[in-house]
């Protein structure tokens, strides 16, 4: 079996590989058949490199990476890119795939979605105003798709509104994005987390809300939800798919 090497972002935060570590044990409890190893792009252990060549050493010939990231930017794009090229120069005979990153897929959403329940925050809650809490991006493209995601979120529900924030220096802050959805009649904020794991960005956050008045909730971040397994398991599928249909072409 191919092995499925999902890849985080990495935190100095203690917390953050902690959660993704706890999601990656309830992909191996889902599918007890696949090879489910993790490692991080930066800051923690182990590395994308140390769990490459392990999987090399074994004697696999294909590995799929999945990037557990929620956008398409510059670690998906240039820094995974290059240490996967680099694994396949040092083992030429691993195929090493990169699957797409699990991006804005609306099953993500729905796990969003059942945090704020969880949370005490009904879909049915008419005076709820949700923030969408995302780390942000230097590429305006990017922030614009992720702003895009509030009016998704809010589909189905009957909240006074949603709008995005950003942790970063993009705006809108979670201050403005608080501000807004008070004035359009919002009389609860939950804050919701476009994060995988918690770490010292949804911390700052949480302290910045604080210093606005109301009535505030903060839900926890996706984790190992069910529809984050959903999405791992596809991008995996995908690759795998491509990769027999290239065999069967080139034969």
């Amino acid at each position: 079996m191919t092995p499925l090497i999902a890849v985080a972002h990495g935190s100095r935060d203690p917390r953050s590989a902690q959660v993704v570590a706890a999601a990656v044990s309830a992909l191996r409890e889902r599918r007890p058949d696949l090879d489910v190893r993790l490692c991080f792009l930066d800051l923690t252990a182990p590395s994308v490199d140390q769990v490459i060549d392990a999987v090399a050493a074994e004697g696999h010939d294909s590995a799929v990476v999945v990037p557990m990231l929620l956008g398409a930017a510059f670690h998906a794009r240039v820094d995974l890119p290059a240490l996967l090229d680099a694994a396949r120069r040092r083992h030429p005979r691993l195929e090493v795939r990169q699957a797409d990153v699990l991006g804005h897929d609306p099953r993500l959403l729905d796990a969003v979605r059942d945090r704020i329940v969880e949370a005490g925050g009904s879909t049915g809650e008419s005076g709820l105003g949700v923030v969408l809490a995302a780390v942000g991006s230097s590429e305006p493209a990017a922030n614009d798709r992720t702003r895009r995601l509030a009016d998704a979120l809010l589909a189905g529900t009957r909240w006074s509104g949603a709008v995005t924030c950003f942790a970063t220096s993009t705006e809108p802050t979670v201050q403005q994005a608080i501000a807004h959805l008070h004035a359009s009649g919002a009389s609860r904020i939950v804050i919701a987390p476009w994060f995988l794991a918690p770490g010292l960005l949804t911390d700052r956050l949480s302290r910045a809300a604080e210093s606005c008045a109301g009535d505030i909730t903060y839900s926890a971040t996706i984790g190992p939800h069910s529809r984050l397994l959903d999405v791992m398991l596809d991008r995996y599928a995908d690759m795998r798919t491509e990769s027999r249909t290239c065999t069967v072409l080139s034969a």
